[in-house]
């Protein structure tokens, strides 16, 4: 798999998505945003990939990133859950719920919706978001492994009651 930013490689799996292979590219974004590197999550966008993400607009893998290191220095302990919603032909949506705490250790949880779309190659090309953050106690939290990637045998939304 190529990183290069200046180049689009193809992001398995591809479109047409079947419920079971939009199963598997959730849970490869998931892992990606849960590894939190901003220069490898922006290559499995589009060169000029364009966003939504509550109000702001951000076109293009050098404003993904952008967005992206700013989101983390903010929203510090980020751990992160999706689950598809739905699927058609190169469309996805995904629900999901992401943990995290701000820099005076006051904790939220982040519930959002989002719409993909992938081109031939399997890059995104565009990602709409809306998210809502509830504010919660630390001893509230349901998102508990270490951070990175969550673990295969960890419950996921539906079953967390999310």
């Amino acid at each position: 798999m190529n990183f290069d930013l200046d180049f689009e490689d193809t992001r398995q799996p591809l479109p047409a998505f079947t419920k079971d292979s939009a199963i598997q590219k959730v849970r490869i974004a998931e892992d990606a945003w849960n590894n939190k590197n901003p220069e490898k999550i922006a290559t499995a966008y589009s060169l000029d990939s364009q966003w939504r993400n509550r109000d702001q607009f951000v076109k293009g893998r050098d404003e993904i990133i952008q967005f992206l290191t700013g989101k983390w220095d903010k929203e510090l302990e980020y751990r992160l859950i999706k689950e598809l919603w739905a699927v058609q032909d190169n469309r996805i949506a995904v629900r999901y719920v992401y943990e995290w705490h701000d820099k005076d250790g006051n904790w939220f949880r982040s519930h959002g919706n989002e719409n993909w779309e992938f081109n031939k190659k399997g890059l995104m090309t565009q990602r709409h978001a809306s998210i809502n953050d509830v504010a919660i106690l630390e001893s509230e939290r349901k998102f508990l492994w270490p951070l990175g990637p969550r673990p295969v045998d960890h419950p996921g939304l539906t079953d967390l009651g999310l």
